[in-house]
């Protein structure tokens, strides 16, 4: 079976859906950050909505909800749990 077949970015996830993340593909302090507010490998993050423009979305890590940029969550790989 192909794992990577159902690998997506972060971005292309729907309100409401959870993402298992699989790569953070980022680098310098952004990366940092994101790490330490759990954005890690396993993490699950659940999208929450997206502001009136579509930009910005904002996610739920670790019990904290984080707003971020299309360019930063299309670096951002993993998979959609099926409900």
């Amino acid at each position: 079976m192909d794992e990577t077949k159902n690998i997506q970015n972060l971005y292309q996830a729907a309100i409401g859906e959870q993402f298992l993340v699989k790569k953070v593909d980022i680098q310098g302090e952004l990366k940092r950050r994101l790490l330490d507010l759990g954005f890690v490998q396993n993490s699950v993050i659940e999208v929450l909505k997206a502001s009136p423009l579509g930009d910005p979305i904002s996610y739920r890590v670790a019990g904290t909800v984080i707003a971020l940029r299309k360019e930063e969550s299309q670096l951002i790989y993993g998979e959609v749990i099926p409900s």
